[in-house]
C-alpha cells in the first residue's frame, strides 16, 4: 500500500470520501490519506470488500475509516452516502472518485452493444457527475473542498478496442474542466487525474494483447503503480494545491502528448 513519511499529517482530521475505495486504486489512495491524518469513508458497491477493507485499516487507524455501500450510478444512493459521511465524521473536505469499470475490451465498435456502452457510461461518467454534485453541495456550506475524479489517458487519446471506456473518460475530463471553472472563485477545486495503464486487478483481468497495446505506448515501457497514483492524488487534494483547478494531471510515464 501507499505510504508517507512517519508522523506526516498533511490532512490532520480532514474528512474524505473515496469511491471504489475497497480495492485497487481506491484502496491505495485510502491508505495514503489515512497515513497522512485523514478520516475516510469508503464508498463501494461491494459490501464484502468494503467491510474487509475497513477491518484491515482499523488495525492501524482505529476509528478513522468507515464504509457505506453505494451505487454511484444512482444519485439517491450517492446523496445518502454523503449524508452518512457527514453524520459519521462531522463534515466533508475531500471527494475522490475511483469507482469505474473497463467494459468491453479488445472489441471494435461493431461488436459493442448499446447495453454495454450504457453500463460503462452510467458508472464511469454519470457516477462522476453524481459524486461531484453531491460532494460540492456539502462543501459549499463551508466554502472549501477538493474534488478529484480519476479519468484516464484513454479519455485524451482514445484506446482502440475500448470505445466505451475511452468515451466515458473523455466525458469525465470535460466534467472536470466545466465544474472546476464554475467554482474557480470559491475555495472548492475540481481536478482530474489521467493515468496510463496501472497495475491493478482490473487491468490484470484484461486480455494480455490489450495490456501490451497500452503498455507499448508508454515511453517508460512499464505500467504505473498504485503507490504512484496515490502519491499524486494526495497532493491534488491537499491544501497545497490551492491554485490547481479545472485541469487533469497526467500520470503516464511519458505517453501524454498534451
Amino acid at each position: 500500500m501507499a505510504s508517507s513519511p512517519a508522523n506526516f499529517s498533511r490532512f490532520g482530521e480532514q474528512v474524505a470520501i473515496v469511491t471504489g475505495g475497497a480495492d485497487g486504486l481506491g484502496k491505495g489512495i485510502t491508505a495514503r490519506l489515512l497515513s497522512e491524518g485523514c478520516k475516510v469513508m469508503i464508498l463501494d458497491i461491494n459490501e464484502a470488500n468494503g467491510n474487509k477493507a475497513v477491518e484491515e485499516f482499523n488495525a492501524t487507524y482505529p476509528d478513522k475509516v468507515a464504509f457505506t455501500k453505494t451505487d454511484i450510478s444512482d444519485p439517491d444512493s450517492v446523496d445518502a452516502a454523503v449524508a452518512n459521511t457527514v453524520a459519521t465524521f462531522g463534515g466533508l473536505d475531500i471527494s475522490i472518485n475511483c469507482a469505474g469499470i473497463v467494459g468491453p475490451t479488445g472489441k471494435k465498435i461493431l461488436d459493442v452493444t448499446a447495453d454495454q456502452f450504457d453500463l460503462v457510461y452510467r458508472i464511469n461518467l454519470k457516477g462522476s457527475f453524481n459524486i461531484t454534485k453531491s460532494s460540492i453541495r456539502e462543501m459549499e456550506k463551508k466554502n472549501y473542498g477538493r474534488v478529484l475524479l480519476i479519468a484516464s489517458i484513454a479519455g485524451k487519446e482514445g484506446n482502440a478496442g475500448m470505445t466505451a471506456y475511452s468515451t466515458s473518460k473523455a466525458g469525465v475530463i470535460g466534467l472536470v474542466k466545466a465544474v472546476g471553472k464554475e467554482y474557480a472563485e470559491t475555495g472548492i477545486t475540481v481536478n482530474g487525474l489521467c493515468p496510463a495503464v496501472v497495475k491493478t486487478a482490473m487491468v490484470e483481468a484484461m486480455p494480455p494483447t490489450q495490456v501490451k497495446y497500452m503498455t507499448d505506448k508508454i515511453p517508460m515501457k512499464r505500467c504505473g503503480t498504485i503507490e504512484e497514483v496515490a502519491a499524486t492524488a494526495a497532493f491534488i487534494v491537499s491544501k497545497e494545491a490551492s491554485f490547481n483547478t479545472a485541469t487533469c494531471f497526467d500520470l503516464t510515464g511519458g505517453r501524454a502528448t498534451y
